[in-house]
């Protein structure tokens, strides 16, 4: 029996990746490196942030933070008029009906997290912050806290991802998962494990 809805954060409550891919792009230009879509999407999308500063530059310790805090506050100022994904609210309307709770799982910093939520107008009874649980997608960690944190088992509850980490994270975890199409390609995270990709949440509350 369905218990709870998990939501990933950035690209699935709202279609934020545009602007961390500019933030990003602000941040590496001074290094010399280019980001457009597809290389957002292969070498950042997903990923904690100091394995990408680590992967990318190679910079570890005091000097990562920095450029990783600069970048974050640079998103913060682009992402003022932030709107929920189409259909949200009508999946969170329904699912509170059905006696369901939900919660967020995300790889985001705690701030960033906090600040897009009070942005949709948002406040989930669950947040898992991968920075605070020691391990980030897609490692299946951050979705085992979330599990044990409401009681549940992994069929009790359902997934909602955007990114081939996040799913890999989730059905890592044993939760079923759904993958919106917000930045990947449905092939890449139907490869990884979802059992179906959305659009948006118009049509989710079939799935309840």
């Amino acid at each position: 029996m369905l218990k709870a809805l998990l939501f990933d954060l950035d690209g699935t409550l709202a279609d934020t990746d545009p602007l961390h891919l500019l933030a990003w792009r602000e941040a590496l230009a001074p290094f010399g490196i280019q980001v457009d879509q597809a290389f957002y999407h292969k070498r950042i999308s997903g990923r904690l942030n100091p394995d990408i500063v680590r992967d990318l530059l190679g910079l570890e310790g005091e000097e990562a933070q920095s450029l990783i805090r600069a970048k974050e506050a640079r998103f913060r100022e682009l992402a003022q008029d932030l709107r929920p994904m189409p259909g949200l609210l009508e999946l969170l309307e329904e699912a509170q009906a059905r006696g369901l709770t939900w919660g967020v799982v995300t790889n985001a910093p705690k701030e960033n997290a906090w600040h897009v939520l009070r942005a949709l107008g948002l406040n989930p009874p669950l947040l898992v912050l991968a920075e605070e649980v020691g391990r980030g997608k897609p490692d299946p960690l951050p979705y085992r806290v979330a599990l044990k944190r409401l009681g549940l088992l992994p069929h009790e509850a359902l997934a909602f991802e955007d990114s081939p980490s996040g799913v890999k994270s989730a059905v890592g975890a044993g939760i079923p998962t759904y993958a919106l199409l917000t930045g990947h390609e449905g092939e890449g995270l139907l490869e990884a494990g979802a059992r179906g990709v959305l659009q948006d949440f118009r049509k989710a509350t079939e799935l309840l």
